[in-house]
């Protein structure tokens, strides 16, 4: 197993060794540094050889919140994806988030075992998102939200095949790979590579793009 090097960024001193204790636990994860703020973690990261292979960014903190902080990151380390672990959900903090290039969202309440996938697949350059945070994103870039956008164009035919149109709708309610299997009664990696050839079929990015594309054709 790979071991996945994490950078711990949030200005509670008892949630950060909370988390590195969390952490440090799980086989194949290793703690390689703590900051307080973006400030801090910038400084760590100028000097970090080799450089982490993610970083768990809280949203809101003092001297450079964690928005501006990944902001930050995608210019000058675009080779550290950042994972968002905050309290907070709400349509700012999120779409700022990953306009500023975070890899995921995550609420603080979300159990270990997810968190730990999430920080692996997102060193691995997959976009995570919590359940909560993945309906609300999808919800906030309804077009019908916006009474300036006018009416949606008519959906296209979908390219997919019937299975992949379930993985795809599965995917539009923010299902990972292990509930899709579950759901479909096949192997995670059968729902891995379904997303991955529905991705390839659609010209989409990531999950994310493909929740978007579920919602606008009204699958989810």
């Amino acid at each position: 197993m790979t071991t996945v090097s994490v950078l711990i960024v949030d200005d509670q001193i008892l949630l950060r060794q909370g988390l590195r204790k969390l952490l440090e636990i799980e086989e194949g994860i290793d703690v390689v540094g703590e900051a307080a703020n973006g400030v801090e973690a910038l400084e760590f990261l100028s000097s970090a050889d080799p450089l982490p292979d993610v970083a768990l960014v809280d949203a809101r903190m003092p001297l450079m919140d964690g928005v501006t902080l990944i902001g930050r990151m995608r210019e000058e380390y675009p080779g550290v994806p950042a994972v968002v672990l905050t309290t907070f959900d709400d349509d700012e903090l999120i779409f700022g988030g990953l306009r500023a290039g975070a890899r995921g969202y995550l609420l603080k309440d979300v159990p270990p075992e997810e968190l730990v996938s999430a920080l692996r697949r997102a060193s691995r350059g997959e976009t995570v998102l919590g359940g909560p945070a993945a309906q609300r994103l999808v919800a906030a870039l309804d077009p019908a939200r916006d009474p300036g956008a006018g009416p949606a164009a008519a959906p296209a035919a979908s390219p997919l095949s019937e299975r992949e149109e379930e993985v795809a709708g599965l995917v539009g309610t923010g299902a990972t790979n292990r509930e899709i299997a579950r759901t479909l009664f096949i192997t995670e990696g059968t729902a891995k590579n379904h997303v991955t050839s529905i991705l390839r079929k659609l010209g989409l990015r990531d999950r994310t793009r493909l929740a978007l594309w579920v919602r606008e054709r009204g699958g989810a």
